[in-house]
């Protein structure tokens, strides 16, 4: 793989310890996947993140590499294992949290701004069109991609922060035109609706592992947060870190330019694939009694139309809406937090269902609406899940 002189002396040891071993990663990678050379980046995001999945070796490989290491691009924290600021409410460990303030002071330590969440893309880190960037975070991945059309590889924790130490990641993947072309049709016939979406991508991911699926939706059009759930779907059942909606995302045109079409995998999908696919996502017909919203992390708007649900109601079930620290600042602005929390709902910040201890407060069964959690939450928390659409898993007293 060719460096430049500068690289070359960050390789070998000029610009100190830690930018030698984060040059060395990024080597390895790049000489793995037959990269030619380096590119600069514009942005990290950085998973490793919960003492859940991490670990003491984790967090002693970060304390140990933040006594030298700084990020030389804007870079963000995928979530933590706990509310940083209300954990002792939501009922974590003490033990568990102490060691996971380490984790997030450690990265503080490089530059890391420690805004804790999988939806970056919602709180300033914003890549552009055309973006180099080394994310980690699957789901986010496939949105900077698919959605915002920035060029990431699903990079690992320690490849995404090598990256961002150094400011470049090696060239290979989807920082490449040619291995940005659609590689499979997935027509659906089925009109479409809130968790219709994760089921969606939950199905297809399943089906095409790590290829490039090309959406036409023939009788519906998705929101912004339809692509974000549809994302986290196909990138948590099969690989996916790119698709294309006809008509939706910024390189529709440019996924299907010059590739033969009679050649590609065609797939169908109709309404009875989607409510198949929602019924093999739920693991229990039982009441969930937490229900856990928010993966990926939810935007302003979803925590409005909650909040529009509760207004002068109380729950039955407990309710976790988790985002970012950053937008539940305007949500306790605009008075949604209120709302949420006098129907006896909580904003969950900094963490969410997935990378937290649940499987220690007692909880059963959760409910979600995203396909991710459900398909994640058995294996990582031990817990029964439902799957459905938001208003038909709260209970009302």
């Amino acid at each position: 793989m060719y460096l430049t002189r500068e690289e070359e002396e960050m390789y070998e040891g000029a610009e100190g310890p830690a930018v030698q071993k984060s040059m060395e990663i990024l080597v390895a990678l790049g000489d793995i996947y037959e990269a030619e050379k380096l590119v600069d980046i514009t942005s990290a995001q950085i998973s490793g993140v919960s003492y859940k999945t991490i670990g003491d070796a984790g967090l002693e490989f970060l304390e140990a590499l933040g006594q030298d290491a700084h990020v030389r691009v804007p870079s963000t924290l995928n979530p933590a294992g706990v509310d940083l600021e209300f954990w002792k409410e939501l009922g974590f460990s003490e033990e568990f949290t102490k060691k996971q303030l380490r984790i997030v002071k450690a990265y503080q330590k490089m530059g890391v701004t420690t805004t804790c969440t999988c939806t970056p893309y919602l709180v300033g880190n914003v890549p552009r069109l055309g973006d180099h960037i080394a994310w980690s975070e699957s789901s986010a991945v496939c949105y900077a991609n698919s959605v915002l059309g920035a060029k990431s590889n699903r990079e690992g924790g320690p490849g995404a922060l090598s990256a961002a130490i150094c400011g470049k990641t090696a060239e290979y993947g989807y920082h490449l035109d040619e291995h940005r072309k659609a590689n499979f049709i997935v027509e659906v016939e089925a009109n479409l609706k809130g968790a219709d979406y994760g089921a969606l991508g939950y199905l297809i991911g399943k089906t095409v592992g790590d290829g490039v699926p090309y959406f036409k939706l023939l009788t519906c059009t998705p929101s912004i947060n339809d692509l974000k759930y549809l994302g986290a779907a196909l990138a948590s059942s099969g690989a996916v870190a790119l698709y294309h909606v006809e008509q939706a995302t910024p390189e529709y045109k440019d996924a299907i330019k010059d590739v033969n079409l009679e050649e590609i995998e065609k797939i169908a999908v109709n309404r009875k694939y989607i409510d198949e696919t929602r019924h093999e996502l739920s693991t229990s017909d039982r009441k969930p009694d937490l229900i856990c919203l928010g993966c990926p992390h939810v935007s302003l708007d979803e925590i409005k139309t909650i909040s529009n649900k509760l207004v002068g109601k109380k729950l039955k079930n407990q309710l976790w809406v988790c985002t970012s620290i950053s937008v539940n600042a305007i949500a306790d602005r605009m008075g949604y937090t209120k709302i949420i929390e006098d129907a006896g709902g909580k904003i969950v910040c900094d963490t969410c269902m997935v990378v937290a201890p649940i499987e220690e407060l007692g909880f059963e069964v959760i409910g979600v609406d995203s396909a991710k959690a459900a398909n994640y939450i058995p294996t990582m928390c031990g817990l029964d899940v439902i799957f459905d659409d938001f208003e038909k898993l709260i209970q009302i007293k």
